[in-house]
């Protein structure tokens, strides 16, 4: 059985797509016989990342996660992030006889940094390129962000979509009680409520029926007091999770900054048509289809998609199985490292 270690700066108690992403993948490796162990911030002391309280940045030295890595002995190295332990292993990939490492592209961090900060993006853009075009392959959830990301510079980029657990997020009969208070038509969002989801631009839409946003972070408290006809129901998950999805009326996606956005996929498969902007994530999944709709104008896009049917949405996400995701992701691996011993050979 091959070994794989996943070396992620993103994990419990957090509540994301990274995580969920990542938990997904090694229960599908496995019926691949592949064995996964993770490398994350629960292994070490942490402490707070500034504005992202939740977001624990681990507190340990290069030549511990190095021994880490010795010990394991993995035949693949994926690192999935770029905070303390991603940058960690990757300085211990280049400096001892590893296998070689691949990375991926999960965050659009130097807009969400520029969001909280005066740090010019093409800064951050540099310090990101520069980690990730050392590995061997950067994977990637889109065409769009493999374009934009190949425009700035980075190298071997290749496809890693994601999938949708439709055994958890389908249609279902039982949620008649889910809203029963709450005027027609309900309008959801689920995700980390911060600066980067731009929430206001769904908040602030004059739209009638109930506006409902599920999840949890720094702005919540504060939105709660500036919109106090919106419905903020904390965050949820598992099969109470669904149930709010498949209960609701159209999803919007306000987000201008997101790489993919599991939430669509969980939306589309609930049986619930998308409205966003036409940008990354949005214009990748549902563009084109009759599983959403998109506009710059995102009052515009509401309104189109609760004229939308919900089998196709369903339709939609069909398309996003774990299983071909899993496929996606070992197949990035191997070609890699094919690519790898081919090199050394021919050197």
């Amino acid at each position: 059985m091959k070994r794989l270690l996943i070396v992620t700066d993103a994990w419990h108690p957090q509540i994301n797509g990274v995580v969920r992403s990542l938990e997904r993948l090694a229960e599908e490796l496995v019926k691949l016989d592949i064995h996964v162990d993770f490398l994350t911030p629960l292994e070490y002391r942490t402490l707070p990342c500034p504005t992202y309280p939740e977001i624990r940045l681990s507190l340990t030295h290069g030549w511990a996660v190095r021994r880490r890595i010795e010990t394991m002995r993995p035949d693949y190295i994926h690192i999935a992030t770029e905070g303390p332990l991603g940058l960690m292993a990757r300085r211990a990939a280049l400096d001892i006889r590893s296998p070689g490492y691949t990375t991926s592209y999960h965050t659009r961090f130097p807009e969400y940094v520029s969001a909280r900060l005066p740090i010019p993006q093409r800064f951050t853009y540099a310090m990101l390129r520069r980690f990730h075009n050392t590995g061997l392959t950067c994977m990637v959830a889109t065409e769009t962000l493999r374009a934009d990301l190949t425009a700035r510079g980075f190298t071997n980029l290749a496809i890693w979509s994601r999938g949708v657990d439709i055994g958890q997020f389908h249609p279902r009969d039982d949620v008649a009680d889910v809203y029963r208070d709450l005027p027609r038509p309900i309008a959801l969002n689920v995700g980390r409520i911060s600066v980067e989801k731009n929430l206001e631009a769904f908040l602030d839409l004059d739209m009638p029926g109930s506006k409902v946003v599920i999840g949890d972070g720094p702005q919540l408290e504060s939105l709660r007091r500036r919109y106090p006809q919106a419905h903020f129901l904390g965050p949820k998950v598992g099969d109470d999770l669904a149930r709010h999805y498949a209960a609701a009326d159209v999803f919007v996606f306000p987000s201008r900054t997101d790489t993919f956005g599991n939430v669509i996929v969980e939306a589309l498969s609930s049986g619930v048509p998308v409205a966003g902007y036409p940008v990354m994530g949005p214009i990748d999944i549902v563009g084109g289809t009759r599983g959403g709709a998109l506009s710059t104008d995102l009052g515009e896009a509401v309104r189109g998609a609760l004229t939308l049917n919900r089998r196709d949405a369903v339709e939609v996400a069909s398309a996003y199985t774990w299983e071909h995701s899993t496929r996606q992701f070992l197949d990035n691996i191997e070609a890699a490292q094919a690519r790898r011993r081919a090199m050394q050979a021919a050197a």
